[in-house]
């Protein structure tokens, strides 16, 4: 069982308050807290070992680079990958999205397909269409339901043998929906196409098992599971690795350099140019270690639970609607009010200390096909309590009085 309290206390910004009310923060789908293990642990990475990594014999070298090569195995063992070799650290899932992309580029041809959801972040939209215009493949759209979910009848039609790629995230960000992403990695291997997830808005939920998906790829941030931002981790399999060319050019991600010719370095280097966040990425470790000390099994129970509370607590506000109904769905609420701009509900409730994201949460084809300018979200986390969503439930009255 999660001692709430505990968890609580082990994040020491939500003892903070926010215009003399206490913090009440559900904007967990933009970026999590991080705990005070977390905190301590970069300071004491400058305090202690600070030294560039994989280059110098000294001692902190040394220190450092075991640290960074430590923290790398506890990702793969946590996302259960083949081999260490298969994470590729990176700054977040935007750059392992493009990473991936960039790679793609000397694989596709016109008349090639690229298939990506309705329910897809910008990230993992963009990337693609960039592709696309450069190689001449073409982009076509898994398209979505009344309940923010992927219509897989519609999927299955638009596989093809000219599918070389499918991209779908794990979990929507704007909605919460929870994308039968194993069903989806199989069906697309039957063409023989390649299958990217996004992980991003799931790895804080869940841990994504890449042997039993047998995704090809999966991409996902630091800083929404506990983490530090500017960290991420793109796995892929070693196959498709070893078949990419790299994504950047420069130290660390070459095994030798003439004028005349450049042999990169194998795996995972040959991915990781220059110098990277070394600090966080030791650190990306320590969050993993605590959110395996917390336990998954709690976290979405948890979870869970908030979720079907603030759903019923929400839904007694007169005119209020939710967008994103799928049967399976994570602690993510997007609603407005009849007749009110999102905007002014998330800034009315920031003044009595609540946090919600208000906007189109970078997924605007979503909010096209709703018709809507964005939508007030409130994403929960663990840490977070039922008493804080009765007190964003009463200022969210209070700010539709204010506004009708």
């Amino acid at each position: 069982m999660l001692d709430i309290n505990k968890v609580r206390a082990d994040f020491p910004i939500l003892s903070r308050t926010v215009n003399g009310k206490p913090l009440v923060y559900f904007d967990n789908g933009a970026t999590s807290q991080k705990p005070q293990i977390v905190i301590d642990a970069i300071s004491k990475y400058y305090h202690e070992i600070n030294a560039n990594i994989h280059r110098g014999v000294h001692t902190l070298s040394q220190l450092a680079t075991d640290a960074y090569e430590i923290a790398r195995g506890k990702i793969q063992n946590h996302i259960n990958a083949k081999f260490a070799h298969e994470v590729i650290f990176t700054s977040g899932t935007t750059h392992g999205i493009n990473l991936v992309t960039n790679g793609f580029a000397s694989i596709l041809k016109p008349g090639d397909e690229v298939l990506v959801s309705a329910l897809e972040h910008h990230s993992n939209i963009v990337p693609w269409q960039m592709l696309c215009e450069k190689t001449g493949a073409t982009l076509k759209v898994i398209p979505m339901n009344e309940n923010g979910e992927l219509v897989m009848a519609e999927f299955d039609k638009l596989l093809s043998n000219k599918t070389k790629i499918v991209t779908v995230n794990h979990i929507s960000n704007a909605l919460g929906t929870v994308n039968p992403v194993k069903y989806m990695i199989d069906k697309a291997h039957e063409f023989g196409a390649a299958i990217l997830i996004d992980g991003a808005q799931a790895v804080p939920h869940l841990k994504p098992d890449v042997q039993a998906l047998d995704c090809d790829f999966y991409a996902f941030s630091g800083h929404k599971m506990c983490g530090p931002t500017g960290t991420g981790i793109l796995y892929g399999k070693e196959a498709w690795l070893n078949k990419l060319p790299p994504y950047q050019g420069g130290g660390e991600m070459i095994k030798e350099v003439t004028f005349e010719k450049t042999t990169y370095a194998d795996l995972p280097h040959k991915f990781e140019a220059g110098t990277p966040d070394i600090a966080g990425g030791i650190v990306l470790g320590t969050a993993v270690d605590y959110l395996n000390s917390i336990g998954f099994e709690n976290i979405q129970k948890q979870e869970l639970e908030l979720l079907e509370y603030a759903t019923k607590r929400l839904l007694e506000i007169e005119g209020l609607r939710i967008y994103g109904t799928a049967k399976e769905k994570t602690s993510v609420i997007s609603f407005n009010i009849e007749g009110i701009h999102p905007y002014d509900v998330g800034t009315i409730i920031d003044k009595l200390g609540i946090a919600v994201r208000t906007g189109h949460h970078c997924a605007q084809p979503i909010m096209n096909f709703f018709n809507i300018p964005g939508t007030i979200r409130a994403s929960f986390s663990f840490y977070n309590t039922k008493e804080e969503i009765d007190v964003m439930v009463e200022a969210v009255k209070k700010a539709q009085l204010m506004l009708a």
